[in-house]
């Protein structure tokens, strides 16, 4: 047999084909990827440098060499960790090293270096100035220097990190000494009681700005700032923000007109705005710019305007956009994007067509390139941990901020769970650029040209030219625009505005508020449906392709057969479309399991729509987010929740498969954002508190069978089954990738343990002192409306042709309320023909497991109600 193993580079070249085309790497150069890929070459440390980024803990690469030509080179990146996410903290824990160096690699070991190396301080040492002896000496120099310049007293005082409490406040007597100051600042001391303070500067009634900034006092009183605006008519500033009061004194502080050396005065006559070319209002918390001092006739020459971090809640986006057509001369721009000016750069530039800088960044290459999100002072993120957090807690919580994936795949499958992976030390030192200048894809190397032998690697080229000293960048989001969310996705890794998201969350929960259809009550008539049994008593032929109907369906009237197209009836587990149908050679005239646009039921992100569609946020439906488009909304709703002091756990799962693959409970908000990148998923508000079966967690399977959409006739089959998890519940962050914990099928992973449902039943009862037949009506009532739902909204699922049975999963929450989890198309039926069981409804009758499809198709095709109840 000739030997499969890579030897040419023609070798190569054929056996990665594929992943040639699709990695990106410019043909030039393959051959090179492919010698250095043969022996093995790792030489960016030739050519690159990590640095540290000053204070922050985090580094960056920068080019060694003298330059670099675009596309010139290329380099492989090694994996320092490659895990599925199930097993990344048993690696962390198990792997010799692999915490301290990924702790080391994601800089989050750096207090355990030494205290002073780090900056730590101790307790007893200190940062600032702590001697409250020599505010005395303060004050008597500040009179001295204003006396030397023939001021009218002493303007701007700054007593920081003092020490200053209230009784020393209020000693200190600074209405007496400072009748005319303009700015006072008391930032870092220990003032505590709101009236003592509020008693003590309102007498200063020619402030401007006051800051209080890092006083207890904020945390005492919710309404300061309220009481103090209120008391001092002129403030324009109060700890660090504009007031609704801000005028030309507030705008020239921001421009920098005025500070400590140059104060100016309480006469505005004596305040001119007319040469202020560039001004900073970000961070302001402003909620209005309309402002008859924030004008192009007071600021004729303003050149550069910086907006970011401010709500502007009582604007509009046209009333702002039209101000600042206003000023002419203004060419420079900063705001946040998304933000109150538009979801995206392109959105704003087209709306203000004078600005030729928007953060940074040209204009014409803005809408040259089609770049719709620009942002290039955002934020990063950086991890947090408690000191107390072990090294793989800590890892777990900053690795969202350095982790890659891929998923394996071969001629006959896609790996259903993905394999993520960080990068070596070099990798990982690239930071993101809207305008990278290299490009990191992986690759997957098959050195015996079998996906058995891959060894996967990154590749770094240049993609611009790059000199000695230039910091190496790339695109996080390389090729996602505005389409798919590529301002709410940079969430991952930056502080992006807060007071967006939140006003899209608020606009959505409202549009949700709205909707609210009313349905009639059930009203169980005789079935209009009648027997498929012919005349001549001649058995209805069954085509099947799923076992256990194969194996089970024994009624003599039922036959099966091979032919689809000699047929009754088709059971299948395939989706039956029309090209199928053209295939098989399907009639309409036969009987299929599938309604037409059962995917708004059966498909997790259609079912979240249907239900918000018919009713717009019931109880029994957790908040659900469909992330392909309502990213922005979730993440306001996470920060909504972390607002209000509220759990921010949240599940997700993939649109469209079953048996929990590739789902994840996770509180981490660039976690939810990164596992975007694995498929479209939906994210679930998690239901954190569910009632318990003896410590651990449960839900319940329910068989729902369908004969007609328009009007509703459905059943519920007498028999239900529990799942139980195997592990005891916990919300302890390291159980939250434990599967046996939090969740409950284990039919393909774990040990299942199977109860039988009266037994469940009997000891849930006793467990909890509820009675189960209640709960039952609850969801019944549930399940009943859900497929009233799908009927409402889309009316044209009704076939005559169709019948179905659908398996309808809930949950219960600790107040024994029901929650619908999900509802799945063909459910797997083992343990319906596997397990004779007392029904706890219905006639109390022990129904064989053997028979389960020999009652449903009864109710489905003779129109029979045994082991089942109608809805």
């Amino acid at each position: 047999m000739a030997s499969s193993k890579i030897e040419t580079f023609e070798d190569f070249a054929r056996v990665h084909a594929l992943l040639l085309a699709s990695s990106g790497i410019p043909p030039p150069l393959h051959r090179q990827l492919f010698h250095k890929l043969s022996a093995e070459t790792f030489d960016g440390g030739d050519f690159f440098r990590v640095e540290p980024c000053g204070d922050d803990p985090q580094r960056r690469l920068v080019l060694a060499a003298e330059s670099m030509e675009k596309e010139s080179q290329l380099f492989l990146v090694d994996h320092a960790w490659t895990f599925r996410l199930p097993d990344a903290r048993k690696q962390l824990l198990e792997i010799p090293g692999l915490a301290q160096r990924m702790a080391s690699l994601m800089c989050v070991d750096l207090d355990l270096a030494s205290s002073h190396e780090n900056g730590h301080v101790e307790p007893g040492e200190s940062h600032g100035n702590n001697d409250t002896g020599n505010v005395a000496e303060i004050l008597e120099q500040e009179i001295h220097n204003a006396g030397e310049k023939g001021a009218e007293g002493v303007l701007w005082l700054e007593l920081e990190e003092l020490n200053i409490d209230d009784a020393m406040l209020c000693s200190l007597d600074l209405s007496n000494k400072f009748p005319n100051l303009v700015a006072l600042s008391l930032c870092g001391n220990n003032l505590q009681n709101p009236e003592a303070v509020l008693q003590e500067v309102t007498k200063l009634k020619s402030l401007r700005a006051l800051w209080l900034n890092e006083n207890p006092v904020l945390k005492n009183c919710d309404d300061m700032m309220d009481l103090i605006v209120k008391n001092i008519p002129r403030l324009e500033i109060y700890c660090s923000c504009l007031t609704g009061n801000f005028s030309e004194w507030a705008l020239g502080f921001c421009g920098g007109m005025y500070g400590k050396d140059n104060p100016g005065c309480f006469n505005y006559a004596s305040v001119s705005l007319e040469r202020l070319t560039s001004l900073d209002l970000s961070d302001r918390c402003i909620h209005s710019l309309i402002n008859k001092k924030f004008s192009p006739e007071e600021m004729p020459c303003l050149s550069h305007l910086n907006l970011r971090r401010n709500p502007f809640d009582k604007n509009s986006a046209d009333d702002l956009i039209q101000l600042l057509n206003g000023f002419s001369s203004l060419h420079s721009l900063e705001v946040d994007i998304p933000g109150p000016l538009g979801k995206s750069a392109i959105e704003i530039l087209e709306s203000i067509p004078n600005i030729s800088s928007l953060n940074g960044v040209s204009a014409s290459e803005v809408l040259e390139t089609g770049k719709h999100g620009v942002d290039s002072n955002l934020q990063p993120r950086f991890p947090q941990w408690d000191p107390d957090e072990s090294l793989a807690d800590r890892v777990i919580s900053a690795m969202w901020l350095y982790l890659m994936t891929y998923r394996l795949a071969d001629e006959e499958k896609l790996d259903e769970t993905p394999v993520w992976y960080v990068m070596d030390e070099l990798g990982s030192a690239l930071r993101h650029s809207d305008m990278p200048n290299f490009r990191v894809t992986p690759f997957l190397y098959m050195p015996d040209g079998k996906l058995t032998s891959a060894i996967s690697f990154s590749v770094l080229w240049p993609i611009q030219i790059v000199h000695q000293g230039d910091e190496c960048t790339r695109d996080f989001l390389f090729g996602i625009g505005e389409d798919k969310q590529r301002s709410a996705r940079l969430t991952a890794w930056f502080h992006t505005p807060e007071h967006y998201f939140m006003e899209a969350y608020e606009k959505h929960r409202q549009l949700l508020d709205s909707k609210k259809f009313t349905f009639a009550s059930p009203c169980i008539e005789p079935s209009k449906n009648k027997s498929l049994l012919q005349d001549d008593g001649s058995a209805l032929r069954v085509y099947t392709d799923i076992p256990q109907v194969e194996e089970f369906l024994t009624r003599p009237e039922f036959i099966l057969t091979t032919d689809p197209k000699d047929a009754n009836i088709i059971w299948t587990s395939m989706q039956v479309d029309d090209e199928m149908k053209k295939a098989t050679g399907l009639t309409d005239s036969q009987y299929i399991n599938q309604f037409p646009f059962e995917a708004c039921l059966v498909m997790k992100h259609h079912l979240a729509e249907t239900v918000e569609k018919a009713l717009g946020s019931p109880e029994w439906f957790q908040p659900t987010y469909n992330l392909e488009t309502h990213l922005s909304q979730l993440i306001g709703n996470y920060y909504a929740r972390r607002r209000d002091g509220l759990d921010n756990l949240w599940i997700l799962k993939p649109w469209n498969m079953a048996r929990t693959i590739d789902t994840t409970v996770t509180g981490d908000l660039s976690a939810i954002i990164r596992l975007m990148e694995t498929g479209p998923k939906i994210c679930q508000k998690y239901i954190e508190r569910p009632a318990l079966f003896n410590g651990r967690k449960f839900d319940l399977r329910y068989i729902v069978l369908v004969r007609s959409m328009r009007p509703l006739e459905i059943f519920i089959a007498d028999v239900f089954w529990a799942r139980l998890a195997n592990n005891p519940y916990s919300l302890d962050k390291s159980t939250l990738c434990e599967y046996e914990t939090h969740f409950t099928v284990m039919n393909y992973i774990g040990r299942l343990n199977h109860m039988n449902t009266p037994d469940f039943v009997e000891e849930f009862e006793k467990e909890h002192q509820v009675k189960w037949l209640d709960i039952h009506q609850r969801i019944r009532k549930m399940i009943r409306t859900v497929f009233e739902s799908a009927a409402a909204i889309f009316p044209d699922m009704q076939r005559s042709t169709s019948r179905a049975i659908y398996g309808v999963d809930v949950m219960l929450d600790r107040f024994f309320q029901p929650k619908l989890l999900e509802v799945t198309y063909c459910p797997d039926c083992t343990r319906a023909c596997k397990y004779d069981t007392r029904a706890i409804v219905g006639n109390g009758e022990t129904v064989k497991a053997s028979d389960f499809f020999n009652y449903v198709f009864g109710c489905l095709f003779l129109n029979e109600t045994k082991h089942v109840s109608p809805l």
